[in-house]
């Protein structure tokens, strides 16, 4: 029976807390753009299929200023989304075929809810994990597994799409790899460079579309408390995966390339927000945009599109990640690593710590002691503790059986974004009694 003497602690919501939104910004942005007849007509209007041009050119200033490629990025390889989840099932959409694409290799422990998302696309039963290792993703296994995946098709004569008809703005990969490079979800690991530069050669030998979820790049501060700000907290610690597919070996090998930047406002901004945007070549680009959807209904997030690019011509987002979020989540995160160390590390439980200088993300991924079975903690936390914690069964590859024979039912995952941050010490307290009885139970 659910406990509810003990108020609610929910350390598995990966939203940001609203003190984190920005509502008098948006007013004034919003108050500019309808009051201007020149802003608010195109504001209103159904808008161009890439997207709101002036919110594209500020998007790419921003990210040239963040991510210093060797060539300035330009908004002709920018389209604007719905935000990032949306833009997902559009992607597969123009670049996939449920039977000519082979499998969906997923860096596993996993974003859960995508695999929702591959499943509408009809890739139910061909969803793979590939496991992570100190550099991010398992470059070893993925090659062999692409290969064995290349034979068996080659064996039932799938060699051309079966159910997109060919089309000018389209390229139909034989393989899609989805991964977050940066602070990933859940596992917090930022892959590292030569293992970025060795993804991207894989995915042109076996002919791989790159996704990336870039969601968290901004959220970085240092891992150390006591260090004091980044030196450079406006500059990204590594290229993004498609900056790198730009420049590695000579560029891309045609037009499409072989990665797209998958970016979103809602953690930057507010998850109601719903605008985003891909990045990758100018063709893959255009392609993104010609979604049927987007031919039909016009440019997702078509006004609020407008609001964001007041924010970013102003400067008041730039400001707002240094000034607000950065340091913001910086105290979140190290306040809840602060009440695992006390509660939860005397008592065997384990957690990644970044080995570089930089922290960052939404999460922390915990290892818990051996004979405890996350699926029950979970459940055992709300029923007893009304403690609220996302077990690592949840970040699974749905129909994978492969990847981990315990279905990562050795860790779990709790967020320091959501939960106000007097309560993360009581929810920590709570989750390490309830920890002593499980243990105690075994002896």
């Amino acid at each position: 029976m659910l406990d509810t003497s003990k108020p609610l602690i929910n350390l598995f919501r990966g939203w940001p807390n609203p003190s984190f939104h920005a509502p008098v910004a948006l007013h004034r942005a919003s108050s500019t753009v309808l009051s201007n007849p020149s802003l608010s007509a195109p504001a209103l209007g159904y808008g161009p299929d890439e997207g709101y041009s002036p919110l594209r050119s500020e998007i790419a200033k921003w990210l040239t200023d963040f991510y210093a490629p060797r060539d300035r990025v330009v908004k002709e390889r920018i389209c604007i989304t719905g935000g990032a989840s949306q833009n997902l099932a559009c992607l597969l959409q123009v670049f996939s075929d449920a039977v000519y694409t082979r499998n969906i290799w997923m860096v596993a422990p996993t974003y859960y809810l995508a695999c929702g998302i591959f499943d509408d696309a009809g890739f139910a039963g061909k969803l793979r994990g590939v496991p992570e290792d100190e550099e991010g993703v398992d470059i070893g296994f993925l090659d062999e597994q692409m290969g064995l995946s290349e034979r068996r098709a080659s064996e039932m004569g799938n060699v051309k799409p079966m159910l997109k008809s060919p089309k000018p703005y389209r390229k139909i990969y034989k393989h899609i790899i989805y991964a977050t490079p940066t602070f990933s979800n859940p596992s917090t690991k930022i892959m590292s460079l030569r293992r970025r530069e060795q993804l991207i050669r894989l995915a042109r030998k076996h002919d791989a579309l790159i996704v990336t979820d870039d969601v968290y790049d901004h959220l970085q501060w240092s891992s150390s408390p006591v260090q004091g700000p980044l030196p450079a907290p406006d500059k990204a610690v590594l290229p993004r995966i498609v900056d790198i597919d730009r420049f590695l070996d000579g560029g891309p090998q045609d037009e499409f390339g072989n990665a797209v930047s998958n970016g979103s406002f809602s953690k930057l901004i507010g998850a109601g927000c719903r605008v985003g945007w891909a990045e990758g070549t100018e063709k893959f680009a255009y392609g993104v945009s010609q979604v049927g959807s987007s031919r039909s209904g016009g440019a997702p997030s078509q006004l609020t599109s407008t609001f964001v690019c007041q924010l970013l011509a102003n400067k008041f987002l730039q400001s707002h990640i240094l000034n607000v979020l950065q340091p913001g989540y910086a105290k979140r995160y190290h306040a809840l690593v602060s009440a695992i160390q006390h509660h939860l590390v005397p008592l065997g439980v384990t957690f990644a710590v970044p080995t570089g200088d930089v922290a960052g993300g939404y999460f922390l991924w915990l290892g818990l002691p051996a004979g405890l079975r996350a699926k029950d903690l979970a459940l055992k936390a709300q029923a007893e503790e009304n403690l609220v914690i996302a077990g690592g069964n949840l970040f699974k590859v749905d129909g994978d059986n492969k990847e981990d024979k315990d279905g990562f039912q050795g860790f779990i995952r709790i967020c320091f974004a959501w939960e106000e941050v007097k309560r993360f010490d009581e929810g920590l307290a709570r989750l390490a009694e309830l920890i002593r009885r499980e243990l105690g139970k075994r002896e």
